[in-house]
């Protein structure tokens, strides 16, 4: 199977398995959106979305975050990590949206890959779910591994996986949920699968994949470790939990043959 027709298959399996897939950030707006795509760099974004409601209503426009005292403003963020570089990005963002763009988030790739700290992973993020563009694919680590794993690119830097994969998806599925959010769910629960952590969710899909498809369960697993119930990986609060992604062992195992 060619990694076209791969991908022709996917854009009919994945909106079926993942029919509620959207972005996990809470915004209301274009310039909130933004800020919690910059804060969700190496963080969670069940993180990002305890921090940002008290930001959001202490700062209302691009002027209120260009003149965020620093310290103040890398305190209230701190637990996302790289606060420092964080605050120095959206503040001057910000104060480039404020002088530049009149205080409204552009809606152009160009245009906002030319504000301090932005790149066009986050500027797709802003575009495809503010704006509803289709510019181009959010490339994550997620998506980078699965488009590995699936043969779709050959590459390891993002900007070239990016190109490989709009070769391969038709402009009007770029900005859809099939490659923003079914590709990264789907990226999420294939690695918890193979996690090398005990995860009780996890292990049982681990072990149904295997009954239905041997072999590919255990795919690159490591030893398992005791369950630890206080552990942030727990299967209660595992991304790939059933909570979370509503997937079945089953649904899984299926997705794998496609492979």
């Amino acid at each position: 199977m060619t990694a076209r027709e791969r991908v022709k298959q996917l854009i009919k399996v994945w909106p079926k398995v993942y029919p509620d897939a959207h972005t996990e950030l809470d915004f209301r707006n274009p310039l909130q959106l933004l800020v919690a795509t910059i804060l969700s760099a190496q963080c969670t974004d069940k993180r990002v979305n305890m921090v940002t409601p008290s930001l959001f209503r202490k700062y209302r426009t691009a002027k209120d975050y260009a003149n965020a005292p620093q310290v103040e403003f890398e305190n209230t963020i701190k637990s996302t990590g790289f606060y420092r570089s964080k605050t120095k990005s959206i503040r001057g963002a910000m104060r480039a949206i404020a002088e530049v763009h009149g205080g409204r988030v552009p809606d152009t790739m160009e245009e906002l890959c030319a504000l301090p700290g932005v790149g066009r992973k986050t500027a797709n993020v802003v575009l495809g779910n503010a704006f509803h563009k289709n510019e181009g694919v959010v490339v994550d680590t997620h998506v980078i591994r699965l488009s590995q794993r699936l043969g779709l690119t050959k590459h390891k830097d993002a900007e070239k996986i990016e190109r490989d994969l709009m070769k391969l998806v038709p402009r009007e599925q770029c900005a859809d949920d099939l490659i923003k959010f079914e590709m990264h769910c789907f990226g999420v629960t294939i690695l918890c699968v193979l996690n090398q952590k005990y995860h009780q969710e996890c292990d049982n899909r681990r072990s149904s994949v295997d009954d239905q498809l041997p072999g590919v369960g255990k795919m690159k697993s490591r030893s398992r470790k005791k369950p630890d119930t206080n552990d942030k990986h727990s299967s209660s609060k595992c991304p790939g939990a059933a909570e979370h992604h509503g997937r079945t062992a089953r649904e899984v195992a299926f997705l794998f043959v496609l492979f």
